[in-house]
């Protein structure tokens, strides 16, 4: 991480030095194989390694398990990974192999888009609030807001979503920041909530409301993880100009597909192996962007992926060319821009498991 003020910059050198220096990586290895082997038999079953697959599916960006059959096709493929989808249970030195790949890969992603950690402590919402900008800025938001029969509460609320981590507001939308922040912030507000909602009302009270959300935000900053990404198909069009690189991705995007007895695959994958391949084309796992999706979804119809017919490998690949194709095109003519705001730090609430996070030796 690169630390400035009240940001550090996640871009994937500590994982990328953590994984080349031989010594601090094996005893990394080692305290994370041994606080997973729960049995203490010198092996990893498959039951033992789902912390890892979990935490590996959550550093992807993914849902977690059971909420979506693609993102559990990729959970599933992270364990085969570890297995190489027949063993039940994998020694050290598998573990390490398969982790050191993961994290290299991550490292990676986290260098192309970093990933930038803030701390919110009310200081930047308190010289929002000063600004020059902080009433045209706020009644913007007021007449953008369509609630015909909100109260000055609904509105309040609804401002609050509204602003961003560079006005210092942490996501509203969040439930620790709105249990832990908004929601006292109403009581706060109390009676004045029962106003007639107006212009002037609502800039009065809200700006009340603000100086109170940097008070409970000195008292309990929150710490949000905030990227930025911008898919223009420029990674899809590198990929596709070098023949070797597309055959070599190709080929290890259908290592898991499955085959009938005559090599043959189903279209209906097509998604799968797409999503096995995206990272090296630039773009995000399915699930991650509702823009993202529905043109990737788009450029699946085009070539019927959902008629689960049969087709040789030669064509798979075909295919999935067509469809990166597609949504190369879809990108370059409309780019996707995307901002993610994660909470990652709750005081009172601790991460269930520390496999990505690395120890000191």
């Amino acid at each position: 991480m690169k630390e400035k003020g009240h940001q550090e910059v996640m871009d994937g050198s500590d994982i990328k030095e953590l994984v080349e220096n031989e010594k601090v990586f094996s005893n990394f290895v080692d305290h994370k194989f041994q606080e997973l082997d729960t049995d203490c038999d010198g092996k990893l079953s498959v039951k033992e390694l789902q912390p890892a697959v979990a935490d590996i599916g959550a550093a992807l960006g993914l849902p977690a398990q059971g909420t979506s059959p693609e993102s559990d096709h990729i959970y599933s493929e992270v364990l085969n990974e570890f297995t190489h989808g027949k063993q039940e249970r994998i020694g050290k030195t598998e573990f390490k192999e398969v982790l050191s790949d993961f994290l290299l890969g991550m490292a990676a992603g986290l260098k192309r888009d970093p990933v930038v950690i803030l701390r919110i402590d009310g200081e930047d919402l308190q010289e929002f609030i000063n600004s020059p900008t902080f009433e045209p800025d706020v009644l913007s938001i007021f007449s953008e807001i369509e609630l015909p029969n909100g109260s000055l509460k609904d509105y309040i609320i609804k401002a609050f979503e509204k602003l961003t981590v560079d006005q210092g507001m942490p996501p509203a939308t969040d439930p620790w920041v709105m249990n832990n922040i908004v929601d006292p912030t109403l009581v706060f507000l109390g009676d004045a909530l029962q106003k007639p909602v107006s212009q002037e009302t609502f800039l009065a009270e809200f700006k009340k409301a603000a100086e109170h959300v940097v008070i409970l935000l000195n008292e309990q900053p929150a710490i949000v993880a905030h990227s930025q990404n911008t898919f223009d198909g420029s990674g899809i069009r590198r990929l596709l100009s070098n023949k070797f690189e597309l055959d070599k991705v190709m080929d290890s995007a259908l290592k898991n597909i499955p085959k009938e007895r005559h090599g043959k695959m189903s279209k209906e994958y097509l998604g799968v192996a797409l999503d096995a391949l995206a990272s090296s084309a630039g773009l995000p796992p399915l699930g991650a962007v509702d823009q993202m999706d529905n043109i990737i979804n788009e450029a699946l119809k085009m070539v019927d992926a959902g008629d689960a017919k049969m087709v040789k490998e030669d064509e798979f690949k075909k295919l999935l060319a067509e469809v990166v194709g597609s949504i190369m095109l879809q990108l370059e003519g409309n780019p996707v821009s995307v901002t993610i705001n994660s909470l990652v730090h709750e005081p009172e609430a601790a991460s269930s498991s520390t496999l990505l996070q690395p120890s000191s030796p």
